[in-house]
This record gives structure tokens, sequence and C-alpha cells, in this order.
């Protein structure tokens, strides 16, 4: 939210696990013929940096369909062409937008990330912000942390995804069955319109002073309609009556794009949030150990607007392997 396919696409967080548990029961699957859930060890050349984004699905948004992508990319404008312009965009060490919630990012890198058992495994590069000192203030924008094992060794990120907890994950006011679907708009510079599986409805504005580009729909998908579902935080975007200034306070941990207790300043980015593999959980909240991880989802967090500013939309910079960073 800051200046700088008739088919429906459903963005999948989870899915079944292969055995239930007790909430403190360590699960770890297999498959036969893999006993090592596809493991790729790091080389002496192996980079720390995420390798490939598999897929970039934003929810519209100011950013999506900007002159940066449609005078980049030659040709028609397909899911595999954003997102090799979105991993063109990482390796610049320049933001990609998730667009508002749902949107999503998928990357991979060229080796396995081990879990260190409790402390941080990776970082994810955002660019939140506090207004003065406060630390209540500001603009964090956060995005949900999904992380997945290569179980079976395809290199591709089709196996089960996991959420990582975070400091709203046993809240009441956290949904994990949300769902928005967005509609193309008829006309060029309109409002997108939305509607979720709770009855509720709404828009993403237009921004013709800021984001002249005619359409936030994303312009790779085909499709009139499509749905983005995951976990739903309870936004905190409010407004000054003084001032008339919008905020997004920050939530306590867990979260990329986000000035949590995670926060860390790095040579990739002076807004690092890291994460904990030990920190994976199925969809209903119990603990899963993972030796590794092959690939790192990011997916907008909140369902939310600030007036003028537009909508809440995660953004990322990186991907790092911490036991690799420099």
């Amino acid at each position: 939210m800051r200046i700088y396919l008739s088919i429906v696409l459903v963005a999948t967080i989870s899915a079944s696990m292969l055995m239930s548990c007790n909430k403190d029961e360590i699960i770890e699957t297999t498959v036969p013929g893999n006993p090592d859930n596809g493991f790729r060890p790091s080389k002496p050349g192996s980079s720390e940096m995420s390798a490939r984004v598999y897929g970039w699905t934003p929810a519209p948004g100011q950013f999506i369909n900007e002159p940066t992508m449609i005078e980049t990319i030659d040709g028609d404008i397909t899911p595999e062409a954003a997102a090799s312009w979105a991993q063109q965009r990482l390796s610049d060490k320049m933001f990609v937008s998730l667009g508002g919630f749902g949107g999503y990012i998928i990357v991979g890198f060229d080796h396995s990330i081990v879990n260190s058992n409790g402390s941080y495994d990776f970082a994810v590069v955002g660019n939140s912000y506090f207004n003065g000192s406060s630390g209540t203030g500001g603009s964090n924008e956060p995005g949900i942390v999904y992380v997945m094992q290569d179980t079976n060794g395809n290199g591709l990120p089709d196996d089960t995804w996991y959420e990582l907890k975070g400091s709203e994950s046993e809240k009441p006011t956290t949904m994990r069955d949300y769902a928005v679907t967005y509609t193309r708009p008829n006309a060029p510079a309109t409002a997108v319109q939305w509607i979720d599986n709770k009855g509720n409805s709404g828009t993403i504005d237009h921004l013709p002073f800021i984001h002249k580009q005619d359409y936030y729909y994303p312009l790779w998908i085909k499709a009139d309609t499509y749905t983005l579902a995951g976990t739903c935080l309870a936004a905190r975007t409010s407004q000054n009556s003084s001032t008339g200034m919008w905020n997004n306070s920050a939530f306590e941990w867990g979260y990329a794009d986000n000035m949590g207790a995670d926060n860390i300043s790095m040579s990739y980015g002076r807004q690092c949030n890291r994460f904990r593999i030990s920190d994976a959980m199925d969809r209903d909240g119990k603990t899963v150990f993972l030796s590794h991880i092959d690939f790192i989802k990011v997916q907008t967090a909140v369902n939310s607007k600030a007036g003028a500013l537009g909508e809440v939309s995660t953004e990322v910079f990186g991907f790092i392997d911490l036991a690799l960073a420099k």
C-alpha cells in the first residue's frame, strides 16, 4: 500500500493431514521411496536467497499491472511471465506487491532450509515502518507465512502447506476459513468489487492520482472472477481524528512486512522478519515437525484499506536462508 481462471482460481492454503495428533505430538510425514522427504543439502555455491518464484497471484491492488511490469514483459502476460517478472524484481532487490487480502507469492531455494529446532531459520524482507517512536502507528501490512516440504521429490510446490504460528493464531478474531472473490471491473479506472464468504462486500479503490493504470485486476487472470482463501487477521487500520493520518499498527510477531518482535535490520534490507520452521502447524493449529522446508508462501493477511492510501497489501523484497546469510 506504499507509494514505492468462466473459472474460479482458488488459493488452497493447506491439505488434510495424513494423521491426527495431540497438540504437542510430533508429526513428520514420509513417502515410500523418498525417506528424506526430498531433502537437498546446501553446497558451497548455494545462495542464501530464494532462487525462483513458482507462483505470484496477487489480489487486485494499486501496484498491480503497473507500467514497470507491462512494459517489461514481451508478449502475452501469462501467469508464468508474471512469476518470471516477480523473480527478476526480487533479484534486483525491489518489492513485489501481493495486493489485497489473499494475494500470494511462492518461492523456492536451490537447497532445503534446515529446521534448527527453535532458532530463526529464514527471513522475509519487507518495508513496514513505525511512525515516530511510539511503536503503535506506521505502516504494517502483515503477510501470513506458509512452508512446504518437497515430500514427493518432484521439485514443485504441490505437497502440503503448513501455516507458521503468529501472535494472532489462537485469537477468536482470526478467521481460518476466510475467502474473498474479486470481480473484474467492466470499465477502466474503476474500483474492483469483492464479496467474501461471510456476507460482506467492498472495493479495492482506484487511485488515479498515484497509480494511473486502467485496471488493478491482474491482467494474467483471464476469468472475470477469482477467489483467494486463507487465514484472515483482524485489521489494525485506524485514522487519527485530529491529523487525518492513517495507521496500520504492528502485530506482535509471526508475520512478514510487520514491525514485530521478530524484526531485524540486515544488510539485505532495513526491515526483515525472521521465522522458525518449528512454528509450523496444521489447519487445526496442531504442531507439525518438519526437518526442513523447500518452499515458502507469503499471503496478505488482512482485508482492509486506509482511505486515500488504498488497500492494505503485503510487500516482499526477498527471502533469506539465515543459515547461509552473510
